[in-house]
Parts: structure tokens; sequence; C-alpha cells
């Protein structure tokens, strides 16, 4: 079976590991804690970095240090993981959804402004499987509406925007490095991975203070056990980062490698008039986290029909998000009821990924595409 996802990892990983192993820092403390939130906020051209348990905890934390109340709104895609939503809820907040771009499969920025209300407080990009959200339009809002915004950069490891594209100075700038706060995951499918963990990342030190306030307890400084506010327990190890300090030092190599394997797919896959590939718009480069293909209608198949018939040919797959407002978990809660997002709804149906971990080789790639094809021709 050629698997989803198979995290590609060395020799210096190993070396480190042991290191805390040998030396007994294997909790909470320890020198490639530090050393791994300074080297990531620095790539992400960030001030603040602070490492948590995983991406689900990053976002929670940072809708926590925006001050969310009850009853507050925060915009978000209707594509994307659950754990959006729950940052919000979690805070007391409600999550107000917005569609894709039928392209990026990202948000739709141009449905964004009107659900803005009195009670919208923060919004919350999401970038999809490799490739940016448009940015510009959403920091001109959140200026515009004085609202905060929370980026989920789980995905975009090493991705890039074109920001100011409409003046007359655009710059490139990393995923991770827009908004009040940015939130990433180190799972272990990420291109950077320490296996489960987190980091939140901001330019400004009152809220990094909170942060890693709220990951540990809200002790104080001075009275440990002496608690002024609820905080979590929400600490990464010094194992974990261990493994992401190690992989930090050859980001450039793995986002190269990403990027050559979604143009190997793409070169492989396309003319294949079954699918809609994943596009790089003019103002992104994208990093392929997932390879993802949409299905068309007139192949005569969904995605759970198409992914059963690569699973019997040895291949790996994963469908899409299914979307927020059709979570029934939600349904029961009273949200999003009655709410469609017609181009949310069509991808999670049409669409899955295809294997995309660093460890897949060109052979595997030329074995899933031969396979793809010949299902759809």
């Amino acid at each position: 079976m050629i698997p989803v996802n198979e995290p590609l990892l060395g020799e210096r990983e190993l070396e480190y590991v042991t290191e805390c192993v040998r030396t007994g820092w294997v909790s909470s403390a320890g020198r490639f804690i530090e050393e791994f939130e300074q080297k990531w906020a620095s790539y992400c051209d960030r001030r603040h970095g602070i490492a948590v348990s995983n991406g689900t905890v990053a976002l929670q934390v940072a809708a926590a240090c925006v001050g969310l109340k009850p009853g507050d709104e925060v915009i978000m895609p209707t594509f994307t993981i659950i754990s959006c939503a729950l940052a919000a809820i979690y805070n007391g907040a409600v999550p107000v959804l917005v569609d894709s771009d039928p392209r990026t499969w990202c948000m739709d920025v141009n449905q964004i402004e009107a659900k803005i209300t009195r009670r919208t407080r923060a919004i919350m990009p999401v970038h999809i499987y490799g490739h940016p959200v448009d940015m510009d339009p959403i920091l001109e809002l959140a200026e515009k509406h004085g609202l905060e915004i929370i980026e989920d950069a789980a995905e975009v490891h090493g991705a890039e925007y074109l920001s100011g594209r409409c003046t007359t100075s655009p710059r490139w700038r990393t995923c991770g490095s827009f908004g009040t706060l940015s939130c990433f995951s180190f799972y272990a499918n990420k291109l950077i991975t320490t296996g489960e963990g987190g980091m939140v990342l901001t330019d400004d030190a009152a809220l990094a203070e909170k942060a890693r306030s709220l990951r540990n307890l809200c002790f104080q400084a001075e009275r440990r056990f002496h608690h002024e506010e609820l905080g979590f327990n929400f600490r990464l190890t010094n194992l974990q980062a261990a493994l992401g300090v190690a992989q930090l030092e050859r980001i450039e190599e793995i986002v190269s490698r990403k990027r050559r394997m979604g143009d190997e797919y793409n070169r492989r896959l396309t003319g294949v008039a079954a699918l809609q590939l994943p596009i790089e718009e003019p103002w992104a480069r994208d990093v392929y986290w997932m390879y993802g293909v949409v299905l068309s209608e007139p192949s005569g198949m969904n995605a759970t029909a198409f992914g059963q018939k690569l699973k019997r040919r040895g291949i790996e797959t994963r469908p899409f998000f299914l979307g927020l407002h059709e979570q029934p978990i939600f349904h029961r809660r009273g949200l999003f009821l009655q709410e469609r997002y017609p181009i949310a709804e069509r991808i999670a149906r049409q669409g899955l990924y295809l294997p995309s971990g660093l460890a897949l080789t060109i052979e595997q790639i030329s074995e899933v595409c031969d396979a793809v094809r010949e299902e759809l021709t």
C-alpha cells in the first residue's frame, strides 16, 4: 500500500532526540523548546513563538488571547477542519461561515464583508492544502472594521503570498506572518513534524506572554501555585521540539521537495478531463501539503467511490474536509441550520487527496498517476 503520508526523518532527528533522552530533558523544558520557538518565529518573520501541544490548541490559545466574549463572532471558512470552530466555541464565541473559492478551495474573501456585524470580533483565514488565502483583502477588512486576524497556517509551512500586489511595492511574505496571531500544526503529516505539536506566533509581546501563561496553567512567575486566571496544560515536550529543530535545519530542502512533488503530479495528471487539479495563483507559492483533486460529475463517481477503486490498487487516499455547516454535532447545538455553501459541499463530495508524504518517491507518484488515469479513462 502506498500510504497517503509518510514522514521523512533522518539522522539529525535521531541525534537530537537521543540527546534529550541522554540528558533527561524529556518533558516541557530544555534547550530545544526555546530554539524551536525562536527559529520558527524567525523563519515566519515573527517576533515571538509559543510552542504548544498541537495545532488545535494553538488556535484555542490564539482565540483566548484576543479576549473573545460570549456572543462574539469569528468569521471563518466552512471548508476546514473542525478545530477552527472549536477555537471559537471553547472561548464562548460563535463561528460565522463563508464558502470556498472554487479555484483555490480557500475561503472566498469576497463573501467576508457581508458577514460582518457589530458582534464580529475576528477573522480566521485558513490556508488550504498548501495554497495561501488571498490575504490582502482580509487585511483591509480587518483594518476597516477594527477586527483581529487569527491566521491558521497549519497546512502551509513555507508557502508564500505576494502582499501589496496592487501597490508600487509588492513583496513576498511567508504564510504565518499575517495578522494578530498565527497558528501552526506540526502533526506527523506536516512539512515540519514533531509527531504532535503546534505553535502560536505573534509580533505582540503582551499577547506572547499571555499565550505562554495560558499554555502553562497560568502559573504566576513569583507564586507558582497561585492562580489569577484559568489556563491549560498545552505544553510541548523537549523531545518533540528536538524533532522540529532538526527539520528546520533543512526547511528549504523540504519545501523544494514538496513543490517538486506537486509539479510531478501536475505534469502526469494534466489532461485528465475528469479531474480538477490544484492551481497556483500568480500571487501564491503553493507547497502542495496534500495533493488534492476534485472529480467532475460526468466521471460518474464521487470521491468515496474513487478512493475505494484506488485502495483496491494499493493506493491510500483521504477525503476532503466536510464543511462545518454539515457537521451533525453543530446541528445538534443549533448551529448552521439551513445554511448552504455549494462550493464547499461539492468539493467535499468530489474531492480527495492522493499520497503526499515527504517520503513519497517519483516511482510511487508514477504508480499513483498511472492508476488514476486508468480508472478515469
